[in-house]
C-alpha cells in the first residue's frame, strides 16, 4: 500500500492539470488544425493526427501504435465523428499504457520499506542521470515526502565531482531536515555510498537516497563507476540498492527517451522520473518512454513546490493531457 497521500485527489489533479497546461495547448491547437473543415476521421485526419504526436514528442513508434488502434476503431465503429477524437484518444493511450505488466505503481509502498521499519535493511535509492535534468532536486522532494511520511531519511553525496552538486545536496539535507553524508571533493563515490549506509544501518534509518555524477550516457567507464558504487553498498546491505531511478528532463523531448534507453541498456534501471514537465509543451514525452521502455514511470515533476513531484498514473495523465 502506497503511503504518499499527503495530499487530495483534487489538489493532485489541479497540479497536474497545471504543470500539463503547455503541452495541452500545444497538443489541442494541433489537433484543431488537424481536424479542421473535416466531420469524420478519414485518412487525411490520420495522416494529419500522426503528425501531431510524432511533433508532440510521443515518439514515432508509440505513435504508429496509436494510430493503428484508431484505425481499428474506425473501422470497427464505421462512422467516428471528429468531435470524439479527443476522447478516442484518451481511451486508446490510456488502454495502451495500462494494459497487464504496465500498472502504475504510486511511488514506493509501505512493503517496499518494511525491513527498514525494523532497523536493519534500509530501503536503498540510487539516483542517476546526467548533469541539469533536476537529479538533486528530486532527491530532496523524495526525502521531504519519506519524511512526511514518518520514514527516518539519509542522503548520501556521492556526486564527488562538482562542488555544487555536494552543497545543493546539503542544502536540501537542512531545509528537509534530514542528515547528509559527505567526503571532500574528488573522493571515490563508492566511499561516500559505504559511508552513507554504515551511517544509516548504525542509526536505523528507513531509507538511503544516494546521489551520483551526472552521468554522460555515452561514456562507458562512467557507466561502469555505478556499478562499482553497487558492488560496495552491497558490502553493508546485499540487496541494495533496491531501486535505481534515473531522472530524466521532461523539457528535451526525445532526447529524453534517448537517454533512457541508453542508461537501460548500460545499468539496471527500475525506475524513471521525469522532471520539468510544467515549462514545455513537450509532456507527450512521457506517453513513448512509459509505452515504448520496459521501465516503470515512477514520478513526474509539475513546478517547484515539495508536492509538485507527483506519482505518475497513466490514466490520470492522458486523461488531464486530452481532456
Amino acid at each position: 500500500m502506497a503511503f504518499f497521500n499527503l495530499f487530495s485527489k483534487k489538489e493532485k489533479k489541479e497540479t497536474l492539470d497545471q504543470g500539463l497546461q503547455k503541452t495541452k495547448q500545444s497538443v489541442f491547437e494541433k489537433l484543431t488544425r488537424a481536424v479542421a473543415g473535416k466531420s469524420k476521421v478519414d485518412d487525411e485526419v490520420l495522416d494529419n493526427l500522426e503528425e501531431v504526436l510524432v511533433t508532440s514528442d510521443v515518439g514515432v513508434d508509440t505513435t504508429v501504435e496509436i494510430i493503428h488502434r484508431i484505425e481499428e476503431r474506425v473501422a470497427r465503429d464505421k462512422y467516428v465523428g471528429t468531435t470524439e477524437l479527443n476522447n478516442i484518444l484518451r481511451e486508446e493511450i490510456a488502454d495502451m499504457l495500462t494494459r497487464p505488466g504496465k500498472e502504475p505503481v504510486d511511488g514506493i509502498g509501505e512493503e517496499d520499506v518494511a525491513a527498514g521499519s525494523e532497523g536493519t535493511t534500509p530501503y536503498v535509492i540510487m539516483v542517476v542521470g546526467v548533469n541539469g535534468v533536476g537529479k538533486t532536486t528530486t532527491i530532496g522532494k523524495l526525502a521531504w515526502k519519506f519524511k512526511q511520511a514518518g520514514k527516518k531519511v539519509y542522503l548520501g553525496a556521492a556526486d564527488t565531482f562538482r562542488a555544487a552538486a555536494v552543497e545543493q545536496l546539503c542544502i536540501w539535507g537542512e531545509r528537509v531536515g534530514v542528515p547528509v553524508v559527505k567526503q571532500q571533493m574528488g573522493s571515490d563515490p563508492a566511499s561516500v555510498a559505504y559511508d552513507t549506509l554504515s551511517s544509516a544501518v548504525a542509526n536505523k534509518a528507513d531509507v538511503v537516497i544516494i546521489d551520483t555524477a551526472g552521468r554522460l550516457h555515452n561514456k562507458v567507464g562512467l557507466m561502469n563507476e555505478l556499478t562499482k558504487i553497487k558492488n560496495v553498498m552491497k558490502k553493508v546491505v546485499p540487496q541494495a540498492p533496491q531501486e535505481i531511478l534515473l531522472v530524466l528532463d521532461g523539457s528535451t523531448g526525445q532526447n529524453a527517451f534517448e537517454q533512457a534507453k541508453q542508461f537501460t541498456k548500460a545499468t539496471d534501471v527500475t525506475a524513471l522520473a521525469i522532471t520539468k514537465l510544467d515549462g514545455t509543451a513537450k509532456g507527450g514525452v512521457v506517453i513513448g518512454i512509459s509505452h515504448q521502455l520496459g521501465v516503470p514511470v515512477r514520478y513526474i515533476g509539475l513546478g517547484e513546490q515539495m508536492e509538485d513531484l507527483q506519482a505518475f498514473h497513466p490514466r490520470e495523465f492522458v486523461d488531464s493531457l486530452f481532456k
